[in-house]
């Protein structure tokens, strides 16, 4: 039996995991061979796009991961594993996560993910990594919707010019 001070300790950690979990996406990760040097690049820049990545207990995870109904991750939450999960943007741990399982080929390689309540396979979490993140999606949605208004300014400036109706300068 365990002690009831080290009980209430891991009790704490799932409560706070199962927190992180709610509404939230995430990638789980086999890190087993990453340097500490290629670790703390991959930390540093998921700390500057607000990823929350950390090494997790498979036991304590999976309690967690349970709480909120993500069963269907027991199958491989087994080895080492760690955890990249973002409360608001679904893209960013996976597209940064792809990002460095590209990198660090050999030892560091995508497990599975989660996302508003489903399960996410590797092969759905590299076609979600393929996403551009949110400010670009907006940049692009944005372009798309000027882009009518801009060719019509063109359109009509040239038959003002054609017609001389181009802009006469004030009389003084």
């Amino acid at each position: 039996m365990p002690n009831a001070k080290v009980l209430g300790e891991k009790q704490a950690v799932v409560a706070t995991l199962t927190e992180k979990l709610k509404g939230a996406s995430g990638v789980l990760i086999d890190y087993s061979g990453i340097t500490v040097a290629e670790d703390t690049e991959m930390r540093a820049k998921l700390r500057k796009e607000n990823v929350d990545y950390s090494v997790i207990k498979n036991t304590l995870l999976r309690f967690a991961a349970n709480n909120v109904g993500y069963e269907g991750l027991d199958p491989i939450l087994n080895g080492t594993t760690s955890l990249a999960v973002h409360a608001t943007d679904p893209v960013a741990p996976a597209r940064l996560i792809k990002e460095y399982a590209t990198k660090f080929t050999n030892h560091f390689e995508i497990k599975g993910g989660f996302m508003n309540g489903k399960i996410l396979s590797v092969d759905e979490v590299n076609s979600l990594a393929s996403i551009p993140s949110l400010p670009v999606l907006q940049a692009q949605l944005l372009g798309t919707m000027l882009a009518p208004i801009a060719s019509l300014a063109v359109v009509l400036k040239a038959a003002a010019d054609k017609l001389g109706g181009g802009a006469a300068p004030a009389a003084e």
